[in-house]
């Protein structure tokens, strides 16, 4: 398979001091929506528990009892901070943000983790702007409570980080990291602080997109689309063949760039990132950014009817056809 592997980068050095493994407290982020809780925040936990110390998670909404006593239930959560308040029931990234900031102060953690979702990509700047120190994003690897390892370059290099600020704010790659399981009991829970309401912004509405597939995030299997497949109508021959096998359906920033399918499906540096059991990749060339966010998929089935696509590059398997004659043949035979 196709990869590159170059030497870190020279690690980020700020005058501060910084955490060493006796003294590690992470706080960790929760992010829910309708009771659930995100897959992405279960990987965001082992992560957490990785440093070493110990790992409180703050859970915030208008009613989320519900969600309180799931994650009490994970092991490694030590305890569970619950902000209950009505102005968090759009998940506003400025509120959270000063949660997480008073959160902190209170109880001294020197680690706050969420995951390098769209979620914790809106939240975490904001809470380390205001806590003056710089974040590490998506990480992938934790060598150390000061130290960690993330991709640049679209995944073309790994650095290796040291941050010397007191206290770290981190994002975590989902896929790097296994989902954490059950704990033999549960964790006590307590009121968190109370957190300043934002008044620079406002929840106007809320579009969502319902489909009874997998979620794209957390699929074991993903078949995707690129330019190669003309118009958003073709797309209907990725869905029956997701319907045969139980797969959640994504697309390359060329398929969505020319509108054939909404950038909520979008795979990619600037996408999602996957990391399925499954990856089908089909009229998909392959362009480097796209490979940033699927290249770690288990196995990787291309198909192409450009022999040269890149894409070959990194497929455990390939099949150079016209995909209009393949992918009908193919959903017929499963």
């Amino acid at each position: 398979m196709f990869a590159l592997r170059r030497t870190a980068l020279p690690s980020l050095s700020l005058a501060r001091s910084y955490a060493t493994t006796g003294n590690v407290s992470a706080l960790l982020l929760v992010e829910h929506k309708d009771n659930k809780i995100a897959a992405s925040t279960l990987n965001a936990l082992t992560a957490a528990s990785t440093l070493g110390g110990s790992v409180t998670a703050l859970v915030a909404g208008n009613a989320p009892e519900a969600v309180v006593g799931e994650v009490a239930k994970l092991a490694g959560v030590s305890k569970v901070l619950v902000a209950k308040d009505a102005a968090f029931t759009h998940a506003l990234p400025e509120t959270y943000s000063s949660l997480l900031v008073e959160t902190q102060k209170k109880h001294g953690f020197t680690h706050l983790i969420a995951s390098h979702s769209a979620f914790g990509k809106n939240v975490m700047p904001r809470a380390a702007a205001l806590l003056d120190v710089a974040q590490v994003s998506d990480i992938t690897a934790i060598s150390s409570a000061d130290t960690f390892v993330r991709p640049i370059y679209a995944g073309n290099a790994i650095a290796t980080v040291k941050s010397n600020d007191s206290i770290k704010v981190i994002t975590v790659r989902g896929t790097a990291f296994p989902a954490a399981g059950l704990a033999d009991a549960a964790a006590p829970s307590e009121d968190a602080p109370a957190a300043t309401a934002t008044t620079e912004s406002e929840f106007v509405s809320e579009h969502m997109q319902k489909s009874d597939r997998p979620e794209l995030d957390s699929a074991s299997r993903v078949i995707a689309g690129g330019r190669g497949m003309k118009n958003g109508e073709n797309f209907g021959l990725l869905y029956d063949m997701a319907d045969k096998i139980g797969a959640a359906v994504g697309a390359s920033r060329a398929a969505v760039d020319a509108g054939y399918v909404d950038n909520s499906l979008q795979i990619g540096q600037t996408g999602k990132i996957v990391a399925p059991e499954l990856y089908v990749a089909v009229g998909i060339s392959g362009a480097i950014q796209h490979l940033a966010g699927m290249k770690d998929s288990k196995t990787i089935v291309a198909i192409n009817k450009d022999p040269e696509a890149p894409i070959f590059q990194v497929a455990d398997y390939g099949l150079v056809a016209d995909l209009f004659t393949a992918v009908p043949e193919l959903t017929k035979k499963l």
